[in-house]
């Protein structure tokens, strides 16, 4: 039995759950806010963070080791290409997503605009949200539009790269921000596209009730393509 610890609407663990789901594996989730966590959670995240997974006893933290994992225990359908420079190309993504996106974009603004105030009562930083979203945001969309040279970001279909990619850009259509569909028009499309991927579909679907009680802004699930 695969169990996820984290919150559903995380990046990091959305990017778990999706590949779960994507493989058709049975699993469960059980909630660790890391703010929040339970006693023994150090035992299980050596660095405090989520997710972790346990996969019939065996416990692994990191959504990319997590990953690369099921997708070695569990090989149809992959989500890593089997070709090498496709394999490279979705593991820079991936990498470009967590490291980058996530770390430098979503996360500055998650932080700010929902846990600040939210869990840790602290008002906004409202200058560091405007510097963002106006200084550092456009280039990080401006590559990924650039780089998108097809339908999926490496090997012709859907892998580890874009389940990464497009789990930030929820978060940031979370806090009530779009893809302008004139500067980034590659990037808006793919968007709407890994929308409709069933897996991905499903993964929102169950983090329907934790983002609605963040009040988060799901009203781009509703958009036509």
């Amino acid at each position: 039995m695969l169990t996820i610890y984290g919150v559903p609407v995380s990046v990091h663990t959305r990017k778990v759950i999706v590949t779960a789901l994507h493989k058709g594996l049975q699993f469960r989730v059980e909630p660790v806010i890391p703010f929040n966590p339970p006693a023994d959670w150090a035992s299980l995240s050596p660095t405090g963070k989520i997710p972790v997974a346990d996969i019939g006893g065996f416990k692994l933290a990191d959504s990319a080791v997590i990953c690369a994992y099921l997708d070695r225990l569990h090989p149809a359908p992959p989500i890593y290409p089997r070709d090498d420079k496709a394999y490279a190309q979705a593991r820079w993504f991936e990498e470009y997503a967590g490291g980058t996106i996530f770390r430098d974009v979503v996360h500055g603004l998650f932080f700010n605009k929902v846990i600040r105030p939210g869990i840790l009562k602290q008002p906004t930083d409202a200058a560091a949200v405007a510097t963002i979203l106006d200084d550092v945001a456009p280039a990080k969309l401006a590559y990924l539009e650039a780089a998108l040279g097809g339908d999926w970001f490496a090997g012709g279909q859907m892998s580890i790269a874009d389940i990464a990619i497009a789990s930030n850009l929820v978060n940031f259509h979370y806090l009530g921000y779009d893809i302008d569909r004139m500067r980034y028009p590659k990037l808006a499309a793919y968007f709407r596209r890994m929308l409709s991927d069933k897996a991905f579909g499903a993964a929102l679907e169950s983090e329907k009730a934790a983002a609605e009680s963040m009040k988060l802004d799901r009203g781009f699930l509703g958009v036509p393509a």
